[in-house]
């Protein structure tokens, strides 16, 4: 008896983006009670690419007859610079899933896997049109960035129907007699038609600190490692739009966004309503005694223009403004500009730069200080970065 097999495939791909980074003020520590900072000159991986970060991954798909074929996606993050893990030192850290896919039905998919946040809000925003995780919100305090990927989750997509598509995400807790705790779960639609592009997505995450941001300081996460130089420690503070807000309950995420293409120009605005519910909570430390809630809101306008084939510039505004928990919140502004040139399809060259100013009160309680996504915040409440890369996919 002769057997059957099905036709399937495995692609290899993958992106190497290596930059160096030019940021004019980098918290170093603290001496006498004030924040101290100096230049700083790196070489960071993917900070400023359209590719965000340097990755190798397999897809594969197999027909298994009838319309249905089963799929999976592994994705590997890595330093360019230096050749460490990314996502924390997780193997497949920015994806990793398995599922079923019909081109009538949709797809089922599990594994750890982006929430509906990314799938239609994100690619509205600069940070995965030209500018990287520098042009992400401030801290990526909304994940508009992509940050947090979602573990132990189940997710849905639907196919596309007249222009428009929508999934749903449910991440699992994992945590025996408490259903709700640590779990996530989102929601999203978008459509796509002619130059017009829109998409709105929410997502719930109870007890962000363990669920979102995995409870580790290279996971991107809100913990006490987080709170660098409070009190006698020396070393420098680490995402300071939100660290304070490690013990809320709940994370709330409501994003929108649209853009309309107009001959070789594209303009773009995207918004987001973030809320950090339930402070004083056990999800991490809470060394200010915040209660209550603190709510961000963020909108960015953005703009971006094909001069030829090869060459794309970028700029974009970018306000946030937090309440506080205390209704004595902060306000960031930001301006980023960027270029790209492709040297080939596969090769791309570019620059991107960025200047944002703080004021008010931060979520540890302090005059806020400038922090671009991704990046050591400044020691006061002004930045400049400056960056050049070159990217090569495969």
């Amino acid at each position: 008896m002769n057997a059957a097999y099905a036709q399937s495939s495995v692609t290899l791909y993958g992106v190497i983006d290596p930059d160096i980074v030019f940021v004019n003020n980098a918290q170093t520590g603290r001496s006498g009670g004030q924040l101290t900072g100096k230049q700083q000159y790196s070489m960071l991986d993917g900070t400023t690419s359209a590719y965000f970060g340097s990755r190798f991954g397999f897809r594969g798909v197999e027909d298994l007859g009838g319309g249905m074929s089963a799929i999976f996606t592994l994705e590997n993050g890595f330093n360019a610079a230096n050749g460490t893990l990314g996502q924390g030192g997780l193997l497949f850290g920015r994806q990793a899933f398995v599922g079923l896919s019909s081109a009538s039905t949709g797809r089922v998919t599990l594994g750890r896997q982006y929430s509906s946040l990314w799938d239609f809000v994100s690619p509205l925003a600069i940070i995965t049109q030209w500018a990287g995780y520098i042009g992400s919100h401030p801290d990526d305090l909304d994940n508009i960035g992509g940050t947090n990927r979602e573990n132990s989750s189940v997710k849905y997509t639907t196919p596309v129907w007249n222009g428009v598509s929508a999934d749903a995400m449910y991440s699992m807790g994992g945590v025996s007699g408490n259903f709700a705790q640590n779990q996530v779960w989102s929601v999203g639609v978008g459509y796509t038609g002619g130059p017009v592009r829109l998409g709105v997505a929410f997502v719930d995450a109870f007890d962000p600190n363990i669920s979102m941001f995995g409870a580790t300081a290279t996971a991107g996460g809100v913990t006490t490692n987080n709170l660098g130089s409070l009190g006698s420690a020396t070393t420098a503070q680490r995402n300071p739009v939100i660290a304070g807000y490690a013990s809320a309950h709940r994370q709330q995420i409501f994003g929108a966004g649209g853009s309309y293409a107009i001959g070789h120009a594209t303009l773009g605005v995207v918004y987001t309503n973030t809320r950090f519910v339930g402070l004083g909570g056990n999800s991490g430390p809470n060394p200010f005694g915040y209660s209550g809630s603190s709510t961000i809101t963020n909108v960015e306008a953005n703009v971006g223009y094909q001069v030829a084939p090869a060459v794309t510039l970028g700029a974009a505004y970018t306000f946030t403004k937090d309440d506080g928990p205390n209704n004595q919140g902060a306000r960031y502004q930001q301006v980023t500009a960027g270029a790209h040139y492709l040297l080939s399809k596969r090769t791309d060259i570019y620059m991107v730069a960025a200047y944002q100013r703080a004021s008010g009160t931060n979520s540890l309680g302090q005059a806020a200080v400038a922090s671009v996504a991704g990046l050591t915040p400044s020691a006061r409440n002004q930045q400049v970065v400056d960056t050049i890369g070159i990217a090569h996919r495969f």
